[in-house]
């Protein structure tokens, strides 16, 4: 009898295994489409081939723009700063503006006749930006609309043949990655994310103190979207009378995940070289219960809301192909201080932007940087005194803030950053360089909201990243922004503040201002 009960127990072990090794190997299908699988416990996605003909826009580069011809879609509240940030860019024009109410498009125009800019055409309705798109005269179609549109317009204007910029998250999952990574590729035209978080003070100093190796080696970094969005959740906007949410807090509601990592992973990304020399290989998610936000539904809909998806606090650990390790965290519920967090940890040293802001390295290390320290005993196991802190900055100053960080602080946008970020853009495109982000980044940066939910809603699982470069993100070693040549940058300048001089003149007089 107990040779009989080993024997059975032996065949259910048996039968047990093949059953979970068929369960590791079946295709399953999420909510949204994605097609994925088990593999050792890891749950994998399905990468799509590259379709025949298509081929990769690593240093994408477009012919160079004497003047940028712009069309703005979404005007509510970050379209229209953008729209005034572009008023003081040489060698740029505004050609239409569009927005769901024409209303708001309409209103858009006092920032050109404000700079003396010739009037721009509108278009507004559910699908105005279908015309926009079609129009021959347009360069670039600039996306600040609500997540939800981000995609359908940004992929009608590739589908037109139009380089698209697209406020964050450009992408809600991997099905739109995956679009927009292919309309790319296909159409040759670039595909950016306006990540403004890039292009702040500290994260391009560090950035560029840690590819000159003031850090060592940057083995872990973390990133966050800490920001109660309580004053704000009325603002957003609403469809019609019925939608007393509005579409960010709905969207909340509904999906599960760090919905709005960019402005935390964006930054660190770059430091650690992704998809230019690394890339990051595998997450695990996990958040708390919803409180704060299944509150906020119930106090609008006087009702009770029994499945709000997002926790009120969401962390993300990433693992990179070469080992390191980033931490992304999510949280617009809780009352707390603002906080990217922004850390890099290196092997020689550190640096932190908040809740302080500092650098902490040896003192051998900072003389190595080029940096002569004031203080005999200054070790690691504090930050920087302020001297030496001011020394250090001044000494790896990004280039980029040298030449617009002045002018940034005078017009704006998040304290200059959005300022330097469309500058940048602009600057490339007049030079015929590849833009600071592409369809890539912009696909690695916001699948953190699928393929977290695919973790939590599989026990807190490992997950698998797809590569989005589909076997290239090793051919470029080590990110950096591009430049053009000192005469090919003044002879794009000279054009562009020529252009603009003509413009200015053209606008007096349509808008009755002229001296």
């Amino acid at each position: 009898m107990r040779k009989f009960k080993a024997l059975m127990l032996g065949i259910c072990a048996v039968a047990l295994c093949a059953c979970t090794s068929q369960q590791s190997t079946a295709v399953q299908m999420n909510e949204r489409g994605t097609r994925w699988s088990w593999d050792k416990g890891t749950i994998v996605v399905e990468t799509p081939e590259r379709p025949e003909g298509q081929k990769s826009v690593i240093g994408l580069t477009v012919p160079k723009m004497e003047v940028v011809r712009v069309g703005f879609v979404g005007l509510g509240m970050r379209g229209p700063g953008a729209v005034e940030r572009f008023t003081y860019i040489p060698g740029t024009q505004i050609v239409a503006l569009c927005d769901y109410e024409k209303e708001r498009a309409e209103k858009c125009q006092k920032y050109l006749e404000k700079a003396s800019l010739p009037k721009a055409a509108i278009y507004s309705g559910e699908k105005g930006y279908e015309e926009l798109c079609k129009r021959e005269d347009i360069d670039l179609v600039y996306i600040a609309a609500d997540w939800m549109h981000h995609f359908p317009i940004a992929k009608c204007a590739l589908e037109n043949g139009k380089n698209v910029a697209i406020e964050v998250p450009s992408a809600m999952n991997l099905e739109e990655c995956w679009t927009l990574i292919n309309l790319s590729e296909k159409t040759r035209k670039h595909c950016f994310i306006l990540e403004n978080c890039c292009y702040d003070w500290f994260e391009m100093n560090t950035l560029n103190m840690a590819q000159h190796g003031v850090f060592g080696e940057v083995i872990r970094a973390q990133g966050a979207y800490i920001h109660n969005l309580d004053q704000f959740w009325d603002y957003y906007w609403k469809n019609g009378e019925n939608d007393k949410l509005g579409w960010r807090l709905d969207y909340n509601m509904r999906h599960r995940g760090d919905v709005y990592a960019t402005h935390g992973l964006g930054p660190v990304a770059q430091a650690l070289n992704i998809h230019r020399g690394d890339r990051m290989k595998t997450l695990v998610a996990m958040d708390t219960k919803s409180v704060v936000g299944k509150a906020l539904v119930e106090a609008r809909t006087d009702s009770t809301c029994n499945n709000f998806r997002n926790g009120d606090h969401t962390t993300t650990l990433i693992r990179t192909e070469n080992g390191k390790v980033i931490e992304i965290q999510h949280n617009v519920m809780t009352p707390q201080p603002y906080n990217r967090l922004y850390q890099l940890t290196g092997t020689k040293g550190f640096a932190n932007k908040y809740p302080v802001e500092g650098y902490a390295v040896e003192a051998d290390q900072l003389s190595a940087s080029g940096v002569q320290p004031k203080v005999d005993d200054l070790s690691a196991h504090s930050f920087l005194p302020e001297a030496e802190m001011k020394a250090l900055v001044e000494k790896y100053q990004h280039p980029i803030l040298k030449r617009y960080g002045e002018m940034a602080k005078e017009v704006g946008g998040h304290g200059g950053m959005d300022f330097i970020m469309d500058s940048r853009l602009v600057y490339c495109l007049q030079n015929g360089l590849p833009l600071d982000m592409d369809v890539y980044d912009l696909a690695e940066w916001c699948c953190l909201a699928e393929l977290g939910e695919l973790s939590m809603d599989n026990g807190c699982a490992p997950v698998a990243f797809p590569d989005f470069t589909r076997g290239e993100w090793n051919v470029v070693k080590g990110y950096k922004h591009a430049f053009a040549s000192p005469e090919d940058e003044k002879a794009a300048a000279e054009k562009a503040a020529a252009f603009t001089a003509k413009l200015k003149e053209q606008g007096a007089k349509e808008w009755g201002t002229e001296k």
